[in-house]
């Protein structure tokens, strides 16, 4: 499978055609440039083991949650203290047991310890000889930058936006614009490239920027939402060796 170009539907603002200049390449962090060695269902089985109590939640209902506390702390650390401690109190526990097992999922995951995706530092490397790069993340400072470190590309983006805490979170447009205004590219002069149709493409769209969606083993089965279909489709991050925008 390769790269194919998509044109966007009707619904999103109007955007450049999928062979249009590009000067700026945009990436996602989870699960487009990287993903954890250790899942965060696995830490969090650990978590209530080293706690000593029956799990009573799961890690989706942590994924769920999390955007509720991004607002009203300052790292993810405190972040999950707080979700866990709501999550316990609203199943009749402690929620100082919550703050517990927080502090065993804490103690065991390390934000560096992160794999690259099959072709993603070749294609940070080949994309930055002819575009200027940035980083456009959902996720707390902290935390994210860790795993750019992790992957040896801390210092590989000219843009960094964390969005949910220098911005409000994907999928709205404003850490995007924010990403290029820092560029000083155009957002018809740019391209987005991450793993969620709600949160990458659909932001990226709505701030004018063309987006290219990396259909990965997890996501090429779901099908895609006409309302916001990418401009581009990528097989893996190798795709990019080649840009689909200069196809």
């Amino acid at each position: 499978m390769t790269s194919s170009p998509t044109h966007p539907s009707a619904s999103d603002p109007a955007l450049p055609p999928p062979d249009a200049p590009v000067d700026a390449v945009l990436f996602d962090v989870d699960d487009t440039l990287c993903r954890y060695r250790r899942s965060g269902a696995e830490l969090l089985s650990l978590a209530f083991d080293l706690v000593g109590v029956d799990p009573f939640f799961g890690v989706e209902d942590y994924h769920e949650r999390y955007p509720e506390f991004a607002a009203t702390t300052d790292d993810v650390d405190s972040l999950r203290r707080a979700c866990f401690a709501a999550l316990a109190e609203e199943r009749g526990r402690d929620p100082a047991l919550g703050r517990r097992v927080a502090a065993a999922f804490a103690d065991e995951r390390d934000h560096r310890d992160v794999r690259p995706l099959d072709g993603a530092l070749c294609a940070v490397e080949r994309l930055d000889g002819d575009h200027r790069l940035g980083v456009v993340t959902n996720g707390a400072p902290s935390m994210q930058r860790r795993k750019l470190e992790g992957l040896g590309l801390a210092d590989a983006f000219d843009a960094v936006v964390f969005a949910g805490y220098d911005s409000a979170p994907k999928p709205d447009p404003e850490p995007f614009g924010r990403a290029l205004r820092s560029l000083s590219v155009r957002p018809e002069r740019a391209v987005h490239v991450g793993n969620s149709i709600g949160s990458d493409v659909a932001g990226a769209h709505a701030a004018g920027v063309r987006a290219a969606w990396l259909a990965d083993e997890r996501t090429a089965g779901a099908g895609i939402d006409t309302t916001s279909a990418p401009t581009y489709t990528l097989a893996s991050m190798g795709d990019l060796l080649d840009p689909p925008w200069w196809a």
